[in-house]
């Protein structure tokens, strides 16, 4: 093979780089808030007339609705974190035509901030927004990561909301690890630099938090992605950004000490332990898994907080698995996404 004829080198998504982007990047809104949705998968079915008419009175929608065809993967990120993070797994999805999106959660990425008062409400509303939406596609599978795994378990908790499977990763608020601990007890270091009369200089904190984010989200800091690492530190420009996340993940581990109702969990639920994970300890991947009798439990002692940066090859393969087992038909999944898609045609 001659010099002009390799290949481009690929990317960790595995497409070459002369490859068009199979990510589909636009702006929407849910329970008020306007974000960014990455989606790949075939394109949504074109718009069709959903007005409500009535027939022998009782309502019904116009002919020629769409139906619901494949499973859909909805894929929610983590605190601090965005939809960037699922991109090397959502290339690999596209490339198997697996329909998914991912969406920057309220406060994080490019969506509005959180309104003042308590974080998990305004979150619930938001997840709850995106399922419904996505419902009248197809059959939904949640998979969620660190904040994202607390939000959908606590979707799968609402009889109400169509969801098929949960694939919970590195959640949150069981047994949790000492850096946890530490934000939530908010010590004295913590106050102390939170009070400081003169700010430290930005190009310091962006210093720090290039040493420190490959620790914590990677199974091995020497193999982290510099483009992933920018993204994250660039959520740390200065000194006060840094104070309110601080607040912010204080006032966010308080309320997982009251996140859950697990007994109203009643879908297939896989809980994916990471070995390697600084900042939610394996033993709460263990207490969730127990907690939930009907679970299965999955551990990688080599995967770090974030394997869908550690090992996207894997992860798309164990959702691809786990949707198409968790969306096989039943009578209470379809009763359920009816009164989803009758309730959405009503509005």
């Amino acid at each position: 093979m001659t010099a002009s004829q390799r290949p481009e080198p690929a990317d960790p998504g595995g497409r070459t780089t002369t490859d068009a982007d199979p990510i589909r990047a636009s702006f929407r809104r849910y329970a008020g808030v306007r974000t960014r949705v990455l989606e790949v998968g075939p394109q949504p079915p074109a718009p069709v007339d959903r007005t409500p008419r009535r027939v022998l009175g009782k309502r019904a929608t116009a002919r020629g609705q769409a139906k619901p065809t494949a499973p859909r993967l909805v894929l929610l990120h983590g605190y601090c974190d965005s939809a960037d993070t699922w991109r090397p797994v959502l290339e690999l999805l596209a490339a198997a035509g697996i329909p998914a999106v991912a969406v920057d959660l309220p406060g994080f990425g490019d969506a509005q901030p959180l309104r003042p008062g308590p974080m998990l409400p305004q979150l619930d509303a938001f997840a709850a927004a995106v399922i419904k939406e996505q419902a009248v596609l197809g059959t939904v599978v949640l998979a969620g990561n660190s904040l994202g795994g607390t939000m959908s378990l606590r979707a799968a908790e609402n009889h109400r909301l169509p969801v098929a499977g949960v694939v919970s990763i590195a959640a949150p608020g069981f047994v949790d690890s000492w850096l946890i601990r530490t934000v939530a007890r908010y010590p004295l270091p913590l106050r102390m630099y939170s009070a400081l009369p003169l700010p430290i200089p930005g190009f310091l904190v962006r210093a720090v938090a290039e040493q420190v984010v490959p620790r914590l989200l990677y199974a091995d800091a020497a193999a982290a992605d510099a483009d992933q690492v920018r993204r994250f530190t660039a959520l740390f420009p200065d000194y006060r950004s840094t104070t309110t996340r601080l607040e912010q993940a204080r006032q966010l581990v308080e309320e997982l000490a009251n996140a859950y109702r697990l007994e109203e969990v009643r879908v297939p639920l896989l809980v994916v332990v990471c070995g390697k994970d600084k900042l939610v300890s394996a033993a709460s991947g263990r207490q969730l898994h127990a907690l939930v009798p009907h679970s299965r439990l999955m551990v990688r002692e080599d995967w770090g907080h974030c394997p869908q940066l550690d090992d996207p090859v894997e992860i798309s393969e164990l959702l691809t698995y786990f949707s198409a087992g968790a969306s096989r038909p039943s009578k209470i999944a379809a009763r359920v996404a009816a009164e989803v898609r009758e309730d959405t045609v009503a509005g």
